[in-house]
This record gives C-alpha cells, sequence and structure tokens, in this order.
C-alpha cells in the first residue's frame, strides 16, 4: 500500500465519520454543492455591496492638518535657522570691526608715546648743547678762567 493511498483511505473514514455524526450520508451530490457555493457566492457579494454604500466619517482632515503643522513648523525652523546665521555674522563683523577700531587706537597712542619721547630727547639735546655754548670758557679751560677772573679783581 503506497502512501497516497493510505492518506486517501483516512480522509474517507474521517467523513464517513462526520456524515454520520451530523445524520446526513456520506455522499454529497454535485448539484447539492453548486448550490451551497453559489448561495455562499451571492452572501459574499451581497455584503460586499453593503459595505460600499454604506455612509462614512471622513478621516482625511486630521493627517492633513498635522501635515500643515508639520510644514509651519519646518519653515519656522528654517527661518530661525536663517535668522541666526545672519545675525551671528553680523555680531562676528561688528566685533571685528570694535577690534580693528581698538588696535588702531593703541598703535596711535605707542605712536603718540614714541614721538613725545623723541621729542624728549631732543630737547634734552637741545638743553645741552645751549649749556655748552652759553659758557664763556670750555670746561676744560675752566681753572685757568677761574685763575685770571682772581687775578683782576686784585
Amino acid at each position: 500500500m503506497n502512501l497516497k493511498s493510505k492518506f486517501e483511505d483516512q480522509a474517507d473514514r474521517r467523513n464517513a465519520q462526520a456524515g454520520e455524526a451530523s445524520g446526513v450520508g456520506g455522499e454529497v451530490s454535485d448539484a447539492e454543492l453548486e448550490q451551497v457555493l453559489a448561495h455562499f457566492r451571492q452572501s459574499v457579494h451581497a455584503w460586499s455591496d453593503a459595505e460600499l454604500t454604506r455612509p462614512r466619517l471622513a478621516t482625511a482632515a486630521r493627517p492633513s492638518m498635522m501635515r500643515g503643522w508639520r510644514v509651519a513648523a519646518g519653515w519656522a525652523l528654517g527661518c530661525a535657522l536663517a535668522v541666526c546665521g545672519v545675525s551671528g555674522g553680523l555680531y562676528e563683523h561688528q566685533r571685528q570691526t570694535d577690534l580693528a577700531k581698538v588696535r588702531a587706537a593703541q598703535q596711535a597712542e605707542q605712536q603718540k608715546q614714541l614721538a613725545a619721547q623723541k621729542a624728549q630727547e631732543e630737547e634734552d639735546l637741545l638743553a645741552r648743547v645751549d649749556s655748552d655754548i652759553a659758557r664763556e670758557v670750555p670746561s676744560a679751560m675752566e681753572p685757568l678762567a677761574q685763575l685770571m677772573d682772581a687775578d683782576e679783581s686784585k
């Protein structure tokens, strides 16, 4: 006995047992089967037609509303990012300008101090030259000039 015939025998026995339990004979005619399938098909078509024609609530407004908020939030964040970028650039430019002004003022102050120091040195040099020129006798001959002053007073 092959495996296929063994399974067929088991299936036949189950069908016979099911028919005996339900009180129906083991054989079902093709006409009855066709009638049952046609009835089932008609009930499925009737149910699907009823489902297609029944009124439904529209729920598409909420997802599109959420999409609108997402788009608006995206635009708002994008604009905020652009404003921050531009204001950061302007702040950096202003800071660089202020630093340049401070550096220029420091350089001007240093140049002013150097000019004042140079002027003081020149003034000291001129004062020394004036004191050297204003002497009647050079410093090497000063002891002789004192002797002569002492002789003239006598």
